[in-house]
């Protein structure tokens, strides 16, 4: 019971401590909005880390400090399934892994979609750049 009274003591001591003020937010009205909509345009020009999964394999630390030259990992996808294409965590597509001038490259055979859905992509002219060039 000793202990409840010390603990009583001390979430009083964090109370008294705290400071709570108001704030008066002003209101937005609709065309203030709509007027700085443009201002986020310098995000389109903003560079992104395009990551291409073509598998993962769990592993032990054991088996990871066995690696070594030579060695070979066994990945979880087929062959014939496509790439996965992410920025940060979020799948945004599925590709191709093909070979351009001597450098891997994705061609992108899906845009993934609300809802988890692959949405196809158009085929395109020979000027569509593979993704991370």
């Amino acid at each position: 019971m000793a202990e409840a009274t010390v603990e009583e003591k001390q979430e009083q001591q964090t109370d008294s401590r705290t400071e709570v003020k108001s704030v008066d937010f002003s209101e937005v009205n609709g065309s203030e909005v709509a007027a700085s909509s443009g201002s986020i345009d310098f995000l389109l020009d903003m560079n992104v880390t395009v990551t291409v999964t073509i598998g993962k394999r769990n592993m032990t630390i054991r088996r990871l400090l066995q690696l070594g030259p030579g060695s070979i990992l066994k990945l979880d996808k087929p062959v014939d399934v496509p790439a996965d294409l992410y920025i940060k965590d979020t799948k945004f597509a599925t590709g191709s892994i093909v070979v351009v001038d001597g450098r891997f490259a994705v061609r992108i055979k899906n845009i993934v979609g609300l809802g988890d859905t692959d949405v196809p992509v158009e085929s395109r002219q020979e000027e569509e750049q593979p993704a991370g060039q």
